[in-house]
């Protein structure tokens, strides 16, 4: 590896892409395994499976939330981070990685104050019933004392990925989930412990994941380095970061809300069984998410470095290749989910009538998954490329402009089955915003090759 990391400037794109994507991908996959495990583990338990399973997704959305305070803070650094080593400046680059780290524990300690006090009134919010919440408080009470660990772990990643080191960034997330996938059946099954035990199975595999990317960054091979010196918040660099990360943060922290929408909707019209069905609809879609995240995020320093470096062919040709591969990812996960939903479904539960429902809401819910690769790729692109403005506006239309609304418009217009109208909402919004947001990048990506060649 160069250094000065001008190979990003300079490498076959192709091979470049895939070099820091295929890690980030894997890294995307493995990392979904923290929850998705618990779940599986969980919804196989005997007698109260189903119940345990359904509390668990009722804590989704919370859990969602932390990662999205990481997301805010950190996604919009991370390009940041990657402009000033294409312009040059290490010094700054590390100034923004300080300033983001400790930003970063003063969000977790709140955010772990606030899980602790509120938990019980947060859960029956987000969808639990009095059958549920006692499973969704043990869970989430355990989890919120890791919070801390996930917003280093998630957040402090970026900027080894950010550098080009994207194998590390992977293994910063392969070593806390191959442990935890180890530590979950002996403490939910060997030592008895239940869901307790899934949620301290967690934590303990964020501390380690944690601890890697502490160590990684304060070490010889990183180019750019987490110093004392520069964790004394810098609040302009701040702003600016926060400003890209604005768009991420949405699109995480909307989710909450969406689980809040989705969650009350279904629990009105179908019960526990519809909203133990979302909660492995939801893990199908984390499924289809991540992976196009982890594509996004190995362009990112690509874009980012060739933004900074003034070089608009290679950033044309890096955004075209992120499209072709992100549309036929999404499509041909697309058609396994049409074909085979009692297979997926029964991954996560063996209770039949509970595997059934979430199946035949499955193949309603993931009807427009096919458009996410060009949804995803062109939305992260606005934020690689620094373009707050748009990527913000493009995170509020498709979750809060359209698919909440249509949460609880469909059940008015279907009312011969109003759980399938819930579900309907998902594929409508995803199509209308993957056409809006195709539409606006093409216009706004034109506009910057344009100003690149100009200069």
């Amino acid at each position: 590896m160069q250094p000065n990391n001008a190979f990003l400037g300079t490498e076959r794109i192709s091979r470049l892409l895939f070099r820091l994507a295929i890690p980030a991908v894997t890294a995307q996959i493995v990392n979904m395994l923290y929850n998705m495990v618990d779940r599986i583990y969980i919804g196989h338990i005997d007698v109260i499976g189903a119940d345990a399973l359904t509390g668990l997704g009722v804590c989704n959305p919370l859990i969602i939330a932390i990662s999205a305070f990481a997301a805010l803070v950190c996604m919009g650094a991370s390009p940041t981070v990657s402009r000033f080593m294409g312009e040059g400046d290490n010094a700054k680059a590390e100034k923004v990685i300080g300033t983001s780290a400790t930003v970063l524990i003063i969000v977790a300690l709140i955010l772990t104050v606030v899980m602790e006090i509120f938990c019980t009134p947060l859960l029956y919010a987000f969808g639990a019933s009095d059958i549920t919440i006692k499973y969704a408080v043990e869970y989430l009470r355990i989890y919120a004392i890791g919070t801390i660990f996930v917003q280093i772990t998630l957040g402090l990643n970026t900027f080894i990925t950010a550098q080009g080191f994207a194998k590390t960034g992977m293994f910063t997330v392969i070593i806390g989930a191959v442990l935890n996938i180890i530590l979950d059946p002996i403490f939910i099954f060997v030592f008895d412990m239940g869901v307790s035990g899934a949620a301290l199975a967690t934590i303990i595999s964020q501390f380690v994941s944690a601890s890697w990317v502490v160590i990684f960054l304060c070490g010889k091979k990183s180019i750019l380095k987490l110093r004392l010196s520069n964790m004394k918040p810098d609040f302009k660099i701040l702003a600016r970061s926060m400003a890209l990360g604005i768009s991420p943060f949405i699109m995480q922290i909307t989710e909450s809300v969406l689980f809040l929408s989705f969650n009350s909707s279904l629990l009105k019209y179908g019960g526990d069984t519809a909203v133990g069905a979302m909660t492995i609809l939801t893990s199908v879609m984390q499924f289809c998410m991540l992976p196009l995240t982890g594509f996004t995020q190995g362009a990112s320093p690509i874009l980012g470095y060739n933004l900074g470096a003034g070089n608009p062919q290679r950033l044309k040709d890096t955004f075209s290749l992120l499209l072709k591969v992100c549309l036929i990812y999404a499509t041909i996960l697309w058609l396994l989910i049409m074909l085979f939903p009692n297979t997926i479904a029964e991954i996560f539960t063996s209770d039949a009538s509970l595997r059934d429902y979430a199946a035949w809401a499955m193949r309603i819910y993931m009807a427009g998954t096919f458009m996410f690769g060009a949804q995803i790729s062109c939305q992260m692109a606005f934020v690689s490329l620094g373009n707050a403005k748009y990527s913000i506006f493009l995170a509020v239309l498709r979750k809060i402009i359209l698919l909440i609304p249509l949460i609880f418009i469909l059940p008015h217009i279907f009312t011969a089955d109003k759980c399938m109208a819930v579900f309907l909402a998902e594929p409508v919004s995803d199509i209308l915003a993957a056409i809006t947001t195709s539409t606006l990048f093409y216009i706004q990506f034109k506009k910057v090759l344009k100003s690149l060649s100009d200069k």
